[in-house]
């Protein structure tokens, strides 16, 4: 049994830090966090591959990016 959503209806929200351009950017689709998992993909390629992560994961990932602890790029 897959524990993976069925992404195909789900709408997507790109990162603000992508601004008009695109740029190099991800998306996430925040209405499958009830299901328990937070998808994430690479918006210049949306029918490629989709990372999933545990709300408590995705939220500590999200704190250490806020903290700049993974450095400047």
């Amino acid at each position: 049994m897959s524990t993976t959503p069925d992404l195909s209806p789900t709408e997507w929200v790109k990162s603000s830090y992508s601004g008009n351009g695109g740029g190099n950017c991800v998306e996430w689709a925040p209405a499958h966090v009830t299901s328990g998992v937070i998808p994430v993909r690479d918006s210049k390629d949306p029918h490629g591959p989709t990372l999933t992560f545990a709300p408590t994961a995705w939220t500590s990932f999200i704190t250490a990016v806020r903290r700049n602890e993974f450095g400047a790029i």
